[in-house]
This record gives structure tokens, C-alpha cells and sequence, in this order.
């Protein structure tokens, strides 16, 4: 039988957090429960590195398709809240960030990161990323190497289906499904009906 550790992330609720943040140049406390009935993005980048300046600024670039879609992001690192409020105010043509359209949160003491299961054994965090539904479970997750960053588009197009077949459980969605595509119905016999039209 499996431990709670060996167990996927997937399927199962998020782990709680609770930690400080920064947004709007102020801190504050935020936990899991502040997004309940939301779905959330959650991502690990690391401050003052190449690449992860590039996602931050692209998902805050491209927040308000979230929003639209119930959705919340929320950057998570193992940088104190200070670091954070730095690089914001650090223009991005200098390689900051600038204002952005969602908090970066302080997970100092790495609780967050071992319990999400991106931290190595140096004591650094992986380029994680989850999405947690509305009713807090998590129900995507992908976890990067350093030296190459994530697709937002990707993000969001997973988050779409997400949503497609938690509103349409008699289906699922194939390979590179996009919003209009067709799917296809979970049954053995009416699944036949999508690869005819293929």
C-alpha cells in the first residue's frame, strides 16, 4: 500500500499553505482557503534567475484570460518577500518585473515547495506548476528543469479542459483539444463516433 508521500498529487487535495506575499508593493498574509470556489495557478519560479522573469511577466501579461475563467494565479518561491518586492520594483527592461497582475508569495522556509514536491535535495525548487480547481483538488501538474521555461498558452489551454469536462463528465478531450474542437464521449461504443469524424 501506498504512503501519503508516494501518492500522486494529482486527484488529491492541494496541500495547505500559508505564507506571506507581496502584490500592489504591499504584504500580506494569503493562505489556500483564500481561493476557495476559484480555480488556481499555482508556480514555482526562482528571483533574479534568466528565465524566470520571462513567465512571471508572461502570465501577468496574459492574467486577464484567467480571470475570465475564474482563475487566479499565484507565484510561489523559496525568496523572501523582500527579494520579491525588489525585483517588482526593478523595471523590466532591467530585468525586473514590474507591477504585476498577481501576488508572488515567500515560501522561505520551504514548506511549501517539499510539500508540492518540487524541492531537490539542494534545497532548490523546481519549475513546478499546478492547477487546483474550485474544490481545491489538483488536478494538473507539470514540474521543469531549470534552464527551460513553461507555455502560459499551454497553461491555459489545459485549464480550459479542465473545465470542459468538469462541466461535461460524459466526455473528455483528446490530444490538443482547444475550445470548439470535438470530443469525444468516455463510452467504448459512442468513443467510435470521434474517430470516424477524424
Amino acid at each position: 500500500m501506498q504512503s501519503s508521500q508516494e501518492c500522486p498529487l494529482v486527484g488529491n487535495a492541494a496541500p495547505d499553505f500559508s505564507a506571506k506575499a507581496v502584490f500592489d508593493q504591499e504584504f500580506s498574509q494569503l493562505q489556500l482557503s483564500d481561493y476557495a470556489g476559484k480555480y488556481l495557478v499555482l508556480f514555482y519560479p526562482l528571483n533574479f534567475t534568466f528565465v524566470c522573469p520571462t513567465e512571471i511577466t508572461s502570465f501577468s501579461d496574459e492574467y486577464h484570460k484567467f480571470k475570465a475563467l475564474n482563475t487566479e494565479i499565484l507565484g510561489v518561491s523559496v525568496d523572501s518577500e523582500y527579494s520579491h518586492l525588489a525585483w517588482i520594483q526593478t523595471e523590466r527592461e532591467n530585468g525586473g518585473l514590474g507591477n504585476l497582475e498577481y501576488p508572488l508569495m515567500s515560501d522561505l522556509n520551504k514548506k511549501i515547495s517539499s510539500s508540492y514536491r518540487v524541492l531537490t535535495e539542494d534545497g532548490v525548487a523546481l519549475r513546478g506548476l499546478f492547477i487546483i480547481d474550485k474544490e481545491g483538488v489538483i488536478q494538473y501538474e507539470t514540474i521543469n528543469n531549470l534552464e527551460f521555461g513553461r507555455s502560459v498558452e499551454e497553461t491555459l489551454r489545459i485549464l480550459q479542459a479542465i473545465q470542459y469536462i468538469q462541466n461535461n463528465p460524459d466526455e473528455v478531450c483528446p490530444a490538443n483539444w482547444k475550445p470548439g474542437d470535438k470530443t469525444m464521449n468516455s463510452d467504448p461504443v459512442k468513443s467510435k463516433e470521434y474517430f470516424k469524424a477524424i
